[in-house]
């Protein structure tokens, strides 16, 4: 069966927020770590997403402003024992609660304008791989415009990155066949980029629905590719794989270009050479077929 060799999984990497690239750290084939920095972009503020911030904190200060009158009366009459010390503490705390609401209020606005807040430890504007591995490819360069994943949006890849240890093959399998598949069976693969190397690889997925290709039914078939440590594998490298579906022990194997079959009897046959130009004729019973 013909296919490919592809990592298990792909990340893409994508960013926190609206902007245009500003900066790349890596390329294509580089080896990164979870957390790493791969690009810096910088932040476009939206006009109106930055008003309707700018009213949050405005009205965040006229909140504090009440409270901090309603706390300083509470005071006053929490001294003179005209309220409960209940009251006193519900002023209090709606005192406080408005402060940090006026303090997240600002956050939100910098957040906007910047991309980040004064003093803060991490940027929304700095794109970190999510995962280690390798970089397979960079969709974006310097200038470009990228957008931040949301429920309308599946945002733009900056990066993606994939584990290149852990590869798998993935082929069709005509639909004559696939009825002998069972998950866990053991196929060999090999690559047209590593001549002369079988890969030793364990089937893990027969898609449940075929389609069609050319009049044929074909089927996806996924295996795990076990990797010798020296060997480097690269996502797309074309294979083939070989499924042991029978098999059989101590027996005697002919070339299917040899075999013959009566016309008459359909029996099987091949001739062997009894002497030089002379042949006769020896029944046999035929068994598997690699083809």
């Amino acid at each position: 069966m013909t296919g490919k060799v592809i990592p298990e999984d792909e990340v893409e990497i994508k960013p926190q927020l609206n902007g245009i690239i500003d900066r790349i750290f890596v390329e294509e084939g580089d080896t990164v770590q979870n957390g790493q920095l791969i690009a810096l972009i910088k932040v476009v503020p939206d006009e109106r997403s930055v008003y309707a911030a700018q009213a949050q904190v405005i009205a965040a200060e006229l909140n504090v402003e009440n409270a901090e009158r309603q706390i300083k009366r509470a005071e006053e009459l929490f001294a003179k024992d005209i309220i409960s010390t209940q009251d006193y503490e519900d002023a209090k705390l709606s005192f406080d609660t408005a402060k940090e609401n006026l303090t997240a209020s600002k956050n939100d606005l910098e957040i906007l304008r910047k991309g980040s807040v004064s003093g803060s430890s991490t940027a929304n504007t700095n794109i970190r791989a999510t995962v280690s591995g390798t970089i397979l490819e960079i969709p974006v360069k310097l200038g470009d415009q990228v957008i931040a994943a949301n429920n309308f949006n599946e945002g733009t890849s900056v990066a993606i990155i994939a584990d290149l240890t852990k590869m798998i093959f993935e082929g069709q399998v005509d639909e004559a066949e696939v009825g002998n598949l069972e998950n866990g069976m053991s196929i060999i693969v090999n690559m047209a980029a590593i001549p002369g190397e079988d890969f030793e690889a364990t089937l893990k997925f027969v898609a449940p629905k075929g389609t069609e290709e050319g009049g044929a039914v074909q089927f996806k078939i996924e295996a795990d590719i076990t990797l010798n440590e020296d060997t480097f594998v690269r996502a797309g490298y074309s294979a083939n794989g070989s499924l042991v579906i029978n098999q059989r022990n101590d027996i005697m194997v002919i070339p299917e270009s040899v075999l013959q079959f009566d016309r008459r009897t359909q029996q099987p046959y091949v001739e062997i050479e009894i002497s030089d130009q002379k042949f006769e004729r020896k029944d046999i019973t035929i068994g598997l077929s690699d083809g």
